[in-house]
């Protein structure tokens, strides 16, 4: 059938090429393969866009360590920043457009060589690493990054000047890279779910203030209830808000002390009762410390207030 009849038949169904290295053909991979190349080599020759394709049998692992990237990685889109490597199982179609002189590595590998009986695909690390695409970001542990960039270069010398024991030490720094890059992802995992766990105690902690402004002011208070330490709180604070916990506490109690003395006409000793203040005076140098003046003064400085 001529290719305009099938394209006519299924117009939404276009073939996506597969190779072996892009533009490049071979009937089989060979089961020990692995091949290393400079992103710029094959970028540069196609001006920098490589289209939509796939590989059969090839683990491919895009190393950018400068400029940017357009990617198409199965059905997402994403742009990327260096540093990071982008995971491509066998059989996934993919497609980049680069930056200009963007640089680092692409690293492409048999997947029978990762996947072969007894091999370290098989332990839970780089199994979960290997299964399906993903970016993973070099930018959290700047030893691993080093490593992994040290690793890759002797990778290319030893492509390159192919010695005794040749495919056994590809195998091994092959490894070792995936080691460090599965090192990374649980680590950067790890530090994600860390995150949204602070993320989630700092939102509980801003609305038990809300709650309990008018009645605690130690931290903690807030510590107990949220079920962690007051340095921890206070940490937490400090860097998600900029402040301290009872900076941020403080920040709410005069926030109402100044609303209320503006918008209540009540005595100075009945609004710092309602406040939590046991002590008049107290509350007037709380008042005086954060804002300059003490209770009365503010009153007396604000526009069609009366003292």
């Amino acid at each position: 059938m001529p290719p305009s009849a099938a394209a006519a038949i299924e117009p939404r169904a276009p073939q996506i090429p597969v190779f072996a290295l892009y533009g490049e053909q071979w009937p089989e991979s060979e089961p020990e393969f692995v091949h290393i190349e400079l992103i710029e080599t094959r970028a540069r020759f196609y001006d920098w866009e490589i289209d939509l394709h796939a590989h059969r049998g090839l683990f491919q692992v895009l190393f950018v360590l400068g400029g940017s990237v357009d990617a198409v990685v199965a059905d997402e889109r994403l742009t990327v920043e260096a540093p990071l490597a982008l995971m491509i199982p066998q059989g996934v179609p993919h497609g980049f457009r680069f930056s200009a002189e963007t640089h680092g590595y692409v690293l492409t590998i048999a997947e029978a060589l990762l996947f072969k009986a007894g091999g370290d695909a098989r332990t839970p690390l780089l199994r979960e690493l290997l299964l399906m695409p993903r970016a993973v970001s070099l930018t959290s542990l700047l030893q691993h990054t080093e490593r992994i960039e040290s690793l890759l270069a002797q990778i290319m010398t030893e492509a390159a000047w192919p010695m005794p024991g040749h495919t056994l030490m590809l195998d091994w720094l092959v490894h070792c890279v995936l080691m460090l890059l599965a090192r990374q992802h649980a680590e950067s995992q790890v530090l994600a779910r860390g995150q949204a766990r602070d993320t989630e105690s700092f939102v509980r902690f801003r609305t038990l203030v809300e709650e309990h402004y008018a009645s605690a002011r130690g931290v903690a208070f807030y510590a107990e209830r949220l079920h962690i330490t007051e340095s921890r709180l206070t940490r937490l604070c400090e860097r998600l808000a900029g402040k301290s916990a009872s900076a941020l506490i403080h920040e709410r109690i005069l926030m109402e002390a100044r609303r209320r003395l503006l918008y209540i006409a009540a005595p100075v000793s009945k609004i710092a009762f309602e406040l939590g203040f046991e002590d008049p005076a107290y509350f007037c140098r709380f008042f005086k410390k954060c804002t300059g003046m003490t209770p009365s003064e503010f009153r007396a400085r604000a526009p069609g207030e009366s003292a």
